[in-house]
């Protein structure tokens, strides 16, 4: 069976389609709810970020754009941390309670695999488009399994991370702290994390098109 080339980008032309979402679905709605806090005030800042990601949302319906999965579990994420971290009246919870459901989200993870059915594939999609004849070829659904247990341990180890840090400053008083060190250390977990994705499945592809040369 044939299967037909596929060259994957650069992983500057990854970086550059990918992070326009990333920003406008995971760091903007942290500055957002910095500033607000700092200026406006605590449930100014709750308002505001749940806000934004809504309007993300609601700008790409409007304009007909697919919505990507990553933005659709921001915005429900977004709105129950806001629900809590009101209810609760502190920062610490606003910041905690992704954190323990990225732990339910890794958990979801390691389920994907067994169900034969790889979240990352499903995420990677969102950003990429693959022929069909390429994701159904075994060598890349272990692929695709094994960088989903990767990512598993990845959210589980950021999550854990993130959790402690919280407490930390919480009690130290400084949200300026956390959320400096917080992003600064998920960036560098999970920026490695990527890099070993993208470069163990530029490997694939290349072992693919030598079996099938």
């Amino acid at each position: 069976m044939n299967h037909p080339q596929v060259t994957l980008p650069r992983l500057t032309v990854l970086a550059r389609q990918a992070a326009p979402q990333l920003l406008e679905s995971v760091v903007a709605p942290l500055v957002v709810f910095y500033l607000a806090m700092v200026v406006l005030g605590f449930q100014w800042a709750l308002f505001m970020t749940v806000a934004w990601v809504y309007l993300g949302v609601a700008w790409r319906l409007v304009r007909r754009i697919k919505v990507p999965a990553t933005m659709c579990l921001a915005a429900f994420a977004i709105t129950i941390r806001a629900i809590v971290a009101f209810w609760t009246g502190t920062w610490m919870w606003f910041f905690i309670q992704p954190e323990m459901g990225t732990i339910c989200m890794s958990m979801v993870f390691l389920a994907s695999v067994r169900l034969n059915r790889p979240l990352v594939q499903k995420l990677t999609l969102d950003y990429i488009h693959l022929p069909s004849a390429v994701l159904k070829h075994e060598r890349v659904r272990r692929f695709f399994a094994r960088i989903t247990l990767l990512w598993a341990f990845v959210l589980l180890m950021n999550s854990t991370l993130s959790i402690f840090l919280a407490v930390y400053e919480y009690l130290a008083g400084s949200l300026g702290s956390y959320m400096v060190l917080r992003t600064s250390a998920v960036a560098v977990i999970s920026g490695l994390a990527i890099t070993i994705s993208i470069v163990a499945f530029k490997r694939l592809l290349k072992r693919l098109h030598v079996a099938h040369a």
